[in-house]
């Protein structure tokens, strides 16, 4: 039995879950799109989808997993979606399309369910119609309900993952700013905190530097069996996810194509973009505030001890980590790092295992560690100018005033942009 065999028998829950579908022959990439209360955006995503050649369309499977808790407010509107998915389906358009029922009375999701459980539907049953057509590196392609893709989407995504060294992959992406000036001033605000995390972490020269994004994230079917799929989790399983692919293999960083998530206001999951932007219209924080770009810099200085010295022992590497320390301290470094070393064949190996351990969600909570204890949040554009500084990338629109200009803001949200596209990547422990 393969690895993605052993998967589909002992973590697919297909039977509780069935998928409606056509003929599926041919298959060798699929789409999953989680849907909740989406009717009005989903078909507008599905149209964007088709966008792309005859040829890319005939070989992709678009999954639409239409999904609620039990006793949901939204059980009206998501059979309204799976009734029009079904007329759809019927229609022999030009998109292969297929739903997968965890709306109804008896097919709701359990209490503890969200959008994490929504994807694992989807991808575990595009997995098994990718492996019944011989597709194990196909691409399984994560997409939202109310996210439009461009023209040679598909193309761009299939072709980063068909490359030898490629195991998953990040697209980019931009949220749209074309808004009323309060959303438009809520989504800068946010995905300028996005962009500014990420450029800190490619400062760090960490491995997990790419964003994690539901919508704008693709792997391997095999890549996707590797790290046990998807987590059933109500918020953060993009994070989670990739972090784990991350772990085990290269992320590419695909700029060929962008994907337009929704700027829209939600309270569907506590954290992710719908949560921050609501929470900046409330005004209830200063969301003009980022960590301390001083911290990048202490993780580049300490990383860079790490990669340089992997024969030292646990002592003299606390001795380098200067703010770091205490923090490592209490992530008990001096008993990891000799484990890690002892069970490693050589430096090279040592490294990978230390990655593994000091992952995204480690190096997250360092610099939560270090907020808390000397280097609090400063104001965003200072620490902007700071790490543009430390990077030599340039940011002129910076200066007094800029946070009461939004138009400078989203000069400066269309350089941090270019940064990105710039990046080669990839990403990830090799």
């Amino acid at each position: 039995m393969t690895a993605i065999e052993k998967y589909l028998a002992r973590h697919a829950d297909r039977a509780r879950w069935p998928i409606a579908s056509g003929d599926t022959a041919g298959i060798t990439q699929a789409v999953v799109i989680p849907v909740m209360a989406e009717r009005d955006t989903l078909f507008a995503t599905i149209d964007s989808l088709a966008g792309d050649g005859t040829d890319e369309l005939d070989r992709t499977l678009i999954v639409c997993v239409v999904n609620n808790r039990a006793g949901a407010a939204c059980l009206e509107e998501n059979q309204a979606t799976l009734r029009r998915l079904r007329r759809l389906m019927e229609s022999g358009g030009p998109l292969r399309l297929a739903c997968v029922d965890a709306s109804s009375p008896g097919s709701e999701l359990p209490g503890d369910g969200g959008v994490g459980l929504a994807r694992k539907i989807g991808m575990d049953w595009a997995l098994a119609v990718l492996v019944r057509n011989g597709s194990t590196r196909g691409a399984l392609v994560c997409l939202d309900a109310d996210t439009r893709v461009q023209p040679g989407y598909l193309r761009a995504i299939r072709e980063a993952l068909s490359r030898e060294s490629a195991w998953a992959a990040v697209v980019d992406y931009a949220h749209p700013i074309d808004l009323s000036p309060a959303e438009a001033a809520a989504i800068v605000c946010y995905e300028t905190y996005l962009r500014y995390h990420v450029l800190g972490l490619r400062l760090a020269g960490s491995p997990y530097a790419f964003h994690t994004i539901g919508s704008a994230m693709a792997c391997r079917a095999d890549a996707y069996a590797a790290v046990s799929g998807m987590k059933p989790r109500q918020a953060g399983e993009d994070f989670y996810f990739l972090q784990a692919l991350a772990k085990t293999g290269p992320v590419a960083l695909i700029h060929d194509t962008v994907v337009h998530p929704s700027a829209r206001p939600s309270d569907r999951v506590p954290f992710g973009t719908g949560a921050r932007v609501r929470r900046h219209l409330a005004g209830a924080e200063d969301e003009y505030r980022l960590y301390d770009p001083r911290g990048y810099v202490f993780l580049r200085d300490w990383l860079l001890e790490v990669e340089t010295r992997p024969d030292a022992g646990p002592n003299f590497l606390l001795e380098k980590a200067g703010p770091l320390r205490a923090f490592l301290e209490t992530r008990r470094f001096m008993d990891i790092w000799p484990r890690l070393q002892a069970n490693s064949r050589d430096s090279r190996q040592t490294l990978r295992q230390f990655h593994r351990w000091f992952d995204g969600f480690t190096t997250i909570k360092c610099l939560h560690y270090l907020r808390d204890n000397g280097f609090p949040l400063v104001k965003s554009f200072d620490a902007l100018a700071f790490l543009a500084s430390e990077m030599d990338l340039p940011l002129p629109e910076l200066g007094p005033g800029i946070e009461h200009d939004l138009e400078r803001q989203k000069a400066v949200l269309w350089r941090l942009r270019d940064w990105a596209a710039s990046d080669p990547g990839p990403r990830g422990i090799a």
